[in-house]
């Protein structure tokens, strides 16, 4: 990045004036939140982001299909399993396609496979990856970003 190109981004920050968050225009940023955590990326969509949208829109899903590929399962709500549980929450992360699998009585995955453990983490961290996207929705659609 250039001198000059940072010095007229930094003019121009200096420039702004941010006005604090209100409850006021709470509609948009609830929109973009539930959009994202539906279909991972379509908050970005919603909100303009398009580049970024498109690659959440792509990755997070495709993370997600590779873990049950690679036979992860997903977690059960057991609260007597603290572990499983915090899993659980972190695929329901992953939102519509989650509960598609779920209803569709897919993700049991299976334990004597290879993979097993892999099929695991890529559904956790995609359903954790998931929730900072709905997080990074929210900060665009407040104007923070």
């Amino acid at each position: 990045m250039g001198r000059k190109s940072r010095d007229s981004r930094r003019n121009r920050m200096v420039g702004e004036s941010r006005s604090p968050v209100t409850t006021e225009g709470f509609g948009r940023p609830l929109t973009a939140v539930v959009l994202a955590w539906a279909i991972p990326g379509s908050g970005h969509l919603w909100l303009g982001r398009r580049q970024r949208g498109l690659v959440f829109l792509v990755a997070i899903p495709l993370m997600f299909m590779s873990g049950l590929w690679l036979d992860g399962a997903l977690a059960p709500f057991d609260a007597a399993q603290p572990l499983a549980l915090m899993a659980a929450f972190a695929d329901l992360g992953n939102g519509l396609p989650y509960v598609i699998v779920r209803v569709g009585g897919f993700g049991e995955g299976r334990v004597v496979a290879a993979t097993f453990e892999y099929g695991n983490t890529f559904l956790i961290v995609s359903g954790l990856l998931n929730m900072l996207v709905c997080l990074d929705a929210y900060d665009v659609a407040l104007g923070r970003k």
